[in-house]
């Protein structure tokens, strides 16, 4: 499980960066974004089951509201 998200969260990254860089289908950049952003969700509900202290959610809130804030920023009036 955990290499599976591991893989997934380096997915993610690199879909964030990746399009707009090399100017290749950009439209993937808020898709990625998104869905890291879900990723993290899932995070968040895995440290909350498990009990953790809240330091090990900050990361994950992190990631989560600067990849909103790329999907709803590529996605919303003002994407470039």
């Amino acid at each position: 499980n955990v290499k599976l998200i591991g893989t997934a969260e380096l997915l993610g990254g690199l879909g964030l960066v990746l399009p707009a860089a090399l100017k290749i289908a950009p439209v993937l950049t808020p898709i990625a974004a998104a869905a890291l952003g879900v990723t993290m969700i899932g995070a968040l509900i895995t440290h909350t089951r498990l009990r953790d202290p809240v330091v090990n959610f900050a990361p994950s809130i992190v990631l989560l509201v600067l990849s909103a804030f790329v999907a709803w920023g590529r996605f919303g009036p003002y994407h470039f």
